[in-house]
């Protein structure tokens, strides 16, 4: 799985994992002692939080990394496929209001800055 800095509306607000394989989508954050800031799964039209133990912040995003929903998915709770969705970003409750992600918002993937 990949690291990059995601952006939200051109501002980096955190490292993200891309779960772009068959085998790193299916994991995503299930049994994750530690939750990465954010996953960014795909392709990827939905997801569930089946075997979860925390509730999560997820967005359904575009092809052109538009963000066309935003949903709380709860442990054991799933999201509906939407038109037009091809990945899903998932992070800790919370993380959306404070980077101020929300429908229309547009995401970006970027290197991750090196130390020094």
């Amino acid at each position: 799985m990949a690291q990059v800095r995601l952006l939200v509306d051109g501002r980096a607000v955190a490292e993200a994992v891309v779960a772009d394989t068959v085998l790193t989508r299916a994991r995503g954050l299930l049994f994750r002692q530690v939750l990465p800031e954010a996953l960014l799964l795909r392709p990827c039209s939905s997801v569930h939080g089946a075997w979860m133990r925390v509730p999560l912040d997820v967005a359904l995003v575009s092809r052109d990394m538009r963000v066309l929903a935003v949903r709380a998915l709860r442990p054991w709770g799933m999201t509906a496929p939407l038109r037009g969705v091809t990945q899903v970003l998932e992070a800790p409750v919370g993380s959306f209001e404070r980077w101020g992600l929300e429908v229309g918002s547009e995401l970006g993937l970027g290197p991750m800055e090196r130390a020094g």
